[in-house]
């Protein structure tokens, strides 16, 4: 397990609750990868790559808040894919949740999103990130429609109760050569690893989703578990692979 970095400020009952939650252990010294705090925010950090740069959990500012203010809002492909453009109340299980971006855009077009984080370090992030964001005013929707759960997307599709979409955002070598995606790219493939049982999932969640599965894959990937899907919705630099099980 990762460390995680105790520093004079940051030594609080919050520390504890997160180390008892997601496991993590505490550390004076550290090298590599580890978690620590930052402005207040938990963030992963190398400390043998100075110049790698935090990675956080942000809903507030940077990428995340331009997307939704200047994204498209339901003329993004993945609300397309996911039906929000026709219905924006709908329950949607992210069984691959990683840094959240992707369930926040559909939670601030109305979906109820349970985001489902097997690793305990990127959980802790996401949790971090939820903290931050609820006490934000023009956030305080995160409260309603963003639920975190940590667990493996194997068991929270077998025993998560019924939703209408299912979204599998499987971890997969990118092309994209951008500052950001190297350097969280290269976070995830050394901290996470690599998600080795991705068609596995495509089964169990074509079982719980009531009305579709939506898968995101690079233009250039194949279909999950060779399963040719419905249809499929093109964005800037990604597709979406809808599994229809009943019309929205």
């Amino acid at each position: 397990m990762l460390p995680f970095l105790t520093e004079p400020t940051a030594e609080t009952a919050y520390t504890q609750q997160l180390c008892q939650q997601f496991g993590l252990t505490l550390a004076d010294e550290i090298s590599g990868w580890h978690l620590a705090w930052h402005n207040e925010a938990l963030v992963l950090r190398n400390a043998d790559l100075p110049k790698q740069g935090d990675i956080l959990v942000d809903f507030a500012s940077g990428a995340t808040s331009y997307r939704r203010l200047h994204g498209g809002g339901k003329n993004e492909a993945i609300a397309k894919a996911c039906g929000l453009t026709k219905k924006r109340d709908l329950s949607i299980l992210d069984a691959t949740a990683g840094l959240g971006r992707d369930a926040f855009v559909l939670a601030s077009l109305g979906a109820s999103v349970t985001l489902v984080e097997r690793n305990p370090v990127v959980a802790a992030l996401l949790y971090d990130g939820l903290r931050r964001g609820r006490a934000i005013a023009e956030l305080s929707w995160l409260h309603e429609r963003m639920t975190l759960v940590h667990s493996s997307a194997w068991d929270a599709l077998s025993g998560h109760s019924a939703v209408d979409v299912v979204y599998l955002d499987p971890m997969f070598p990118a092309r994209d050569k951008s500052a950001l995606v190297k350097k969280e790219m290269r976070a995830f493939h050394d901290v996470v690893g690599s998600d080795t049982d991705a068609d596995a999932l495509l089964a169990p969640a074509l079982k719980l989703a009531q009305k579709r599965v939506v898968v995101k894959r690079p233009g250039y990937a194949g279909f999950l578990a060779l399963r040719t899907p419905t249809m499929s919705v093109t964005g800037k630099n990604n597709r979406f692979d809808v599994y229809i099980n009943s019309a929205i």
